[in-house]
């Protein structure tokens, strides 16, 4: 498997053959004798051109490339999700080097079932366990089984791993009883014990074999139905969509592997004909960010990363190369906020992630930077973990991930931060519609973190999905996406100087726009919660989720219309009228940001109404979940304060008018059914005048002075003076449309000018639609069906002259045609019986034999399932209207354009021949790459005995067309050999 990645170098011959000839010919130039150069040239040049094409083929050798095995359905048993029986071993001696850390943490873990196994034990009881969410013991089951794997002698493990699953396995159902229409938990049960069930299966008795597996074929069974009824099923890029895949796959990849071939045929095609579209639809997210917000980012992408690797190992479906997940590393370390232990945390979030990410940063270094910086920014997280209180992992999710990050860690990839670590940074999620500065940095004074968001519902790509009509094909609207875990929260913004949290996210809570750091006005207006006042239409007054499917809310918006930064100034400016009811009659709602110093931020919110807009006053809510907000005033500028330590962080408010109304503090309980308890507020109301109304807020640390705070403005712009102990800030603010100079804003910095200019604009430009994307999807769903065809020969030749010949056909043809079933079974049994040999005593491959005289067993099962459908399709939509009119024929990718072809057509287009390979110590390769590679290995030869003969016995005396046709000859060996290798590169030979 190749634990330590090596690199591989050229020998060192090879260059120094080069300067040889080199200097040969540099040599020869000094030569008196113009035939004796002539001969030299002669001799030097045509050696060094074939040396520069055999270049190419010796080139891949220096590549340094942590790969992933591909199985090609040639298994040895078991383990064989994410490695192999032989590779137990070196697991086990790299626990005790270079895993140490990570296996610390995996002992720990299981040391800590062991001492108390009634907490962590599943109840015998169904109704116990299925009274609350119960996610945490699938969770748990990894990294327990892990552990017994790597120290199988450690007394009471496998005991413990055999309880626990006896436990799980006696439930009538891994559902929770209030939520039976939800199978997240289901999902999280069966990841944890089929790969629980992968890595023991030698520690089971036959007894415990046998029931294990059946429960993960019916919990698989379950799955697979319900994924064409669910909205997991067609509902992209939701955290559950990946959750549900993965637990379905693994379920498949270990029903495969005990035989069941046509039931996990089918499975495994279901999960990749959903999955392989939400590739194709995230590469729309051109920034790799996920629209849930870290803390579910990281509940989708710890399923997603397990995903790709798993089609990569099993089927050779390469996503390493997507360009989501090229840039995904900017959404895990962008969004950390300075001391390394709490993220931004917008939308439904607690103080950081979900799951890992640990995890998914090592699969990011070893898969796709190859750098140090996910090993780097890992090991950081693991330093600047929270133990005890906010911001400690959940007790279900903390240990989940740490049996993947061991099998995905690189240890020769050395840590090595990204190369503008240390310094603030301005970073812009152009899909997301967030903006960060600071973040990823110590906590130390003057290491501020800002954050803005205003963006499109669900991301620009899946709003332009949506709002364009992109892959009509699958998509059909919002159905096809859940934006329900957003909040309503454009122009929205959190500040923490000196990493202390001042302004933040009100986390995981009810959709209200008065629980973000938003603005409501005054009106009453359709649809509101809190009447008189407005929000944005997106807000939920009787639900958990977000509105965004119908109506108003379906077009919701937010536009960051600048983001830039200008000798240690930010200026941030976003657009949010599109996120109101249009009957307010908002011509603009501009918020502008300006970080003027570490601890010193500047909040401008201009306010443009129409001449019949009825709201005459905005209410203003800051959010600290911490902290509480205590009153203060200066010279009858009213403010606010809360206290960290014996610091000080305050914040005050006026408008352009000079009035400052006092605010309002107080502490916002959640109900119940939330993980939070709520959130302390500010809340500043204005009064709202026509054309338009300008109100600032200051916000500042401990670490400056405020000493003075006016503004004043006119139709054009506001200007904003405030003076401190050592400075004074004099900003001029344009906030018009049509402004007399190209700017944003303008700082005076005491006698120093700091601008920002339009021609910095952010421009919204929404990617094109994948070309031929429906072929993009056909073309990995073939990748499936020859793997399970090895499968079938292998399993078959394992079982030939056995008594459990027939029970093993059986098994194969188990939902094939009974009468033809029958029939087939008989002919392969007296095939079994005859001799395994061939004319001349040659060796004949029995398995590949019968297998041939099988019928196409997937082919049959898929027509079956497809009429099977088709016919249930419209009952599916009657019985459940909610989630059952989405388009069900967007999932019935059973289609096999390959039937007795060379090439499959799909709307025109070849798409790609998929060819087996097969792995070392499997029975039988390909007669094809086995020629292939014979021929290449004597070609290879020919060329370098070639080589040499001309470079030893043609020096001298030979006629120069005796040297001419040997040229010709090494020539056409040459074209020869990079023939040979290209077809075995295509094969994989």
């Amino acid at each position: 498997m190749g634990w330590l990645s090596q690199t591989l170098f050229l020998p060192s011959s090879v260059p120094s053959q080069l300067n040889s000839f080199g200097n040969a010919t540099v040599h020869s130039q000094s030569n008196p004798n113009p035939h004796e150069t002539m001969r030299t040239y002669t001799r030097g040049a045509p050696t060094v051109f074939f040396i520069s094409l055999l270049w190419p083929l010796l080139a891949p050798v220096v590549v340094v490339a942590a790969e992933i095995h591909f199985m090609g359905g040639n298994y040895d048993g078991h383990p064989m999700l994410y490695f192999s029986r032989g590779d137990v071993e070196e697991l086990q001696y790299v626990a005790a080097g270079t895993h140490r850390d990570m296996a610390r943490r995996i002992r720990e873990a299981a040391e800590t079932m062991l001492e108390h196994p009634e907490e962590y034990l599943p109840p015998w009881s169904p109704t116990e366990f299925s009274a609350r969410w119960n996610e945490v013991y699938g969770n748990n089951l990894g990294v327990l089984s892990m552990f017994c794997l790597l120290y199988p002698h450690r007394a009471g493990a496998l005991d413990l791993a055999k309880d626990y699953m006896e436990r799980m396995a006696a439930q009538p159902s891994w559902l929770v009883k209030d939520a039976p229409w939800d199978e997240v938990p289901l999902a999280h049960s069966l990841v944890g014990f089929a790969t629980a069930y992968d890595f023991l299966y030698e520690y089971f008795d036959k007894g415990q074999q046998e029931r294990f597996l059946q429960v993960i074929g019916n919990a698989s069974r379950l799955m697979y139905e319900k994924s064409y009824v669910r909205g997991w099923g067609f509902q992209y890029l939701h955290n559950h969509q990946p959750t549900n895949c993965v637990a379905l796959l693994t379920g498949s990849l270990v029903y495969m592997t005990q035989g069941y071939l046509q039931e996990a045929y089918l499975w495994t095609k279901q999960v990749l004909s959903i999955m392989e579209k939400s590739m194709v639809l995230l590469q729309d997210v051109t920034d790799g960010s996920l629209y849930e917000g870290v803390a579910y980012g990281t509940y989708t992408s710890r399923s997603l990363f397990q995903y790709m690797f798993l089609v990569q190992r099993h089927f050779a479906i390469s996503h390493f190369d997507h360009p989501w997940l090229l840039k995904h590393f900017a959404f895990l370390y962008r969004t950390i906020l300075p001391g390394f232990q709490r993220t931004v945390a917008i939308a439904d979030s607690n103080y950081n992630w979900f799951y890992g990410p640990e995890s998914q940063l090592v699969f990011l270094d070893r898969y796709v930077l190859r750098n140090g910086s996910g090993n780097w920014l890992a090991d950081l997280i693991h330093q600047n973990r929270v133990m005890e209180g906010p911001g400690q992992a959940g007790k279900g999710q903390r240990w989940c991930t740490l049996h993947t990050e061991f099998i995905w860690y690189d240890p020769s990839l050395i840590p090595k931060p990204p190369a503008d670590f240390g310094t603030p940074q301005l970073h812009y999620f152009e899909d997301w519609g967030v903006v960060t500065y600071g973040s990823a940095l110590p906590a130390d004074t003057n290491r501020t973190f800002v954050s803005f968001k205003s963006g499109k519902l669900g991301g620009r790509a899946i709003f332009d999905i949506v709002h364009k009509n992109k892959y009509k094909e699958w998509i059909k609207g919002w159905r096809n996406f859940n934006a329900g875990h957003e909040h309503p929260d454009q122009n929205t913004f959190t500040f923490a100087p000196n990493g202390v949290p001042f302004i933040t996210e009100a986390l995981y809570g009810p959709k209200y726009t008065l629980l973000n750091n938003a603005v409501l006005f005054g009106s009453a207006v359709s649809g509101s919660c809190f009447r008189p006042w407005a929000g944005q239409v997106t807000e939920a007054c009787d639900s958990k989720w977000l509105k965004y499917k119908v109506g108003l809310a379906a077009d919701a918006q937010g536009r960051v219309e600048a983001a830039m930064e200008r000798k240690g100034m930010v200026f941030i400016r976003g657009e949010g009228r599109s996120a109101y009811n249009p009957d307010l009659k908002i011509r603009n709602f501009q918020r502008n940001l300006l970080l003027l110093h570490p601890q010193i931020l500047l909040l401008v919110d201009h306010i443009h109404l129409e001449p019949d807009s009825p709201t005459r006053a905005m209410s203003a809510f800051f959010h600290n979940t911490d902290l509480p907000f205590q009153d203060a005033q200066v010279d009858g500028v009213h403010g606010a304060f809360v206290s960290h330590g014996e610091d000080k962080y305050k914040m005050f408010w006026m408008d352009d008018m000079g009035h400052s109304n006092k605010g309002v503090l107080g502490y916002w309980n959640y109900p119940r059914g939330y993980p939070y308890n709520g959130s302390n507020y500010v809340n500043v109301t204005m009064p709202l005048r026509y054309p338009h109304t300008r109100v600032a807020y200051i916000f500042f640390g401990p670490g400056v002075d405020v000493q003075s705070f006016s503004l004043r403005g006119d139709d054009q712009r506001v200007d904003v003076y405030l003076a401190t102990k050592d400075h004074t800030y004099t900003i001029y603010l344009l906030t018009g449309e049509v402004t007399s100079k190209p700017l944003f804003a303008m700082v005076l910095l005491d006698h120093t000018k700091i601008v920002f200019e339009k021609a910095e604009a952010k421009v919204d430009s929404s990617p094109e639609e994948v070309e031929e994307y429906v072929n993009v999807m056909e073309d990995n769903l073939q990748h499936v069906k020859p793997v399970f065809q090895q499968m079938e020969r292998h399993i078959l030749g394992r079982v030939l002259n056995t008594a459990s010949f027939r029970k093993t056909a059986e098994r194969l043809l188990q939902f094939s045609d009974k009468k033809k079933t029958e029939e087939v079974i008989e002919k392969m049994f007296a095939m079994s019986k005859k001799q395994g040999k061939g004319k001349g005593g040659k060796k004949v491959n029995l398995g590949e034999k019968l297998s041939e005289s099988l019928p196409d067993i997937f082919a049959q099962i898929e027509v079956n399932e497809k009429k099977e459908r088709q016919r249930t399709s419209k009952r599916t939509y009657e019985d459940s209207p909610e989630e059952g009119d989405a388009d069900s024929r967007a999932f019935m990718d059973y289609t096999d354009g390959r039937k007795n072809r060379k090439g499959g057509f799909v709307k025109g287009r070849k798409f790609k021949e998929v060819h087996m390979v097969a792995t070392e110590g499997s029975e039988g390769l390909p007669s094809t790459a086995s020629y292939i590679r014979l021929f290449l290995l004597l070609n290879t030869a020919t060329f370098f005995l070639l080589l040499a003969v001309l470079l030893t016995r043609f020096q001298r005396g030979r006629s120069l067309h005796t040297q001419r046709c040997f040229y010709t000859i090494l020539l056409i060996d040459c074209f020869i050999l990079l023939y040979l290798y290209s077809s075995c590169s295509h094969t994989q030979c």
